[in-house]
């Protein structure tokens, strides 16, 4: 997600070793809300995910809501994949402080799952505060929606352990990044007392190839992202899906 781009920008990308995003400003860059609830209405039985929401840059009394609207509609069937952010253009436009975005997007989590769980919530916080407020619908499953936190950095990781449902590791360069990423985690989980095999772990490489499923599976990775861009026509999209399964689905036999 990004709601702003800019043409200029002196916020390095943390996923390319240029520090440039590799998405021009000028695409599209549709709104994940819109976009998953249309993708809710028109499908019945797959995953719906963001990868990643920004959450510090939005209010997390509403984006509680949404995302307990979305996961109720869908049947149970929505994750919240969150970050938290790296374009300080981004926040300047949108008003939000950039500082502490770490701690503030933490402290948005404790808040909505706080807003998830009771019927009537109370949250005193350092950025977020109400009292006694109802929040409706709850989420479809046992009022929780998995939390998975975008970022390949050692601090992404110990958010990841310290408090998060999985990880989005993403743009990885190879399966050694990704096994290096995994033990970090694993030995994060150990030292904060949580069992890491409760964690869902989804990755994307760089240049994914069949092989690297195997490899990937043995070490505890629940999903392989392919980050490929869809064609613009929507009736040659069957044949696109058609050419991914003939490709992967012999990797998972």
């Amino acid at each position: 997600e990004h709601v702003v781009m800019v043409d200029q920008s002196s916020s390095r990308y943390p996923y390319a070793d240029d520090g440039q995003i590799a998405v021009p400003p000028d695409a599209d860059w549709l709104d994940p809300w819109i976009t998953l609830s249309f993708a809710a209405a028109a499908t019945t039985t797959i995953g719906l995910a963001t990868g990643v929401l920004l959450l510090p840059e939005h209010n997390p009394v509403i984006v509680a809501k949404q995302a307990a609207s979305l996961d109720k509609l869908s049947g149970g069937r929505f994750t919240l994949g969150i970050g938290i952010g790296w374009s300080r253009e981004e926040f300047d436009a949108l008003g939000v402080p950039f500082k502490h975005r770490s701690a503030r997007t933490a402290e948005y989590v404790d808040a909505m799952r706080t807003i998830w769980h009771h019927d009537v919530a109370s949250f005193d916080g350092e950025f977020v505060n109400f009292t006694s407020i109802r929040v409706n619908p709850k989420p479809a499953r046992d009022r929780r929606i998995p939390i998975v936190l975008g970022g390949n950095s050692d601090a992404a990781l110990r958010r990841v352990a310290e408090w998060g449902d999985g990880w989005y590791g993403f743009n990885l360069s190879d399966t050694d990044e990704v096994a290096r990423c995994t033990s970090l985690i694993r030995g994060m989980c150990r030292d904060t007392g949580r069992d890491p095999d409760g964690l869902r772990l989804a990755v994307a490489l760089r240049e994914p190839r069949p092989r690297d499923v195997r490899p990937l599976a043995e070490m505890g990775i629940d999903e392989l992202v392919l980050v490929a861009s869809p064609p613009s026509d929507p009736a040659d999209v069957p044949s696109f899906v058609a050419e991914l399964a003939a490709e992967w689905t012999p990797a998972l036999s």
